[in-house]
């Protein structure tokens, strides 16, 4: 599947730059784009919940917790 991807409102510096490196490359600019971002995305992986679970359970190893009961109970009382 091939689509459009526009960006717009970057620095003339960023377009410069781009520019410059594309023709290192022997490569357009938007050559140099598409290459850009398949080398950085080739390996991107998507979190799974057990890490992401596990990472929030680190951070908030700390902190008091309610448990859940408590807060349903209060919750019934308030009405």
């Amino acid at each position: 599947m091939a689509g459009n991807l526009h960006v717009r409102n970057l620095d003339d510096d960023l377009i410069v730059k781009l520019k410059m490196r594309a023709a290192r490359h022997g490569r357009s600019a938007e050559a140099e784009h598409r290459e850009i971002l398949r080398q950085v995305l080739q390996n991107e992986t998507e979190p799974d919940f057990e890490g992401l679970a596990a990472d929030l359970r680190k951070l908030t190893a700390s902190r008091k917790q309610t448990p859940s009961e408590e807060l349903m109970r209060e919750g019934r009382d308030e009405r």
